[in-house]
């Protein structure tokens, strides 16, 4: 079985709201130094594929047309494991 890890954030261009909440909730904790936060989303995946390059293939596919927005957000992934 392959794993696909997907790590999926926000264009340095684009206002992170989510990450700037957070890095006020952690200010208000005590946590001081913080001059960014950002927040993006991570992903896996178990795929059965007969060759790793095959699978990233297909996990590339499905970062473009579903689990990232390629107008706002960058991804990258990893392919672990042993195909067959």
């Amino acid at each position: 079985m392959l794993t696909a890890k997907i790590y999926v954030t926000l264009k340095p261009d684009v206002l992170d709201a989510q990450g700037d909440t957070v890095r006020s909730a952690l200010e208000t904790l005590g946590f001081q130094g913080l001059t960014d936060v950002r927040v993006g989303k991570f992903m896996v995946l178990t795929l059965n594929s007969p060759t790793k390059e095959q699978a990233a293939a297909q996990v590339d596919e499905m970062c473009k047309r579903l689990l990232a927005n390629p107008v706002i957000e960058n991804y990258r992934f990893e392919v672990e494991g042993t195909a067959g």
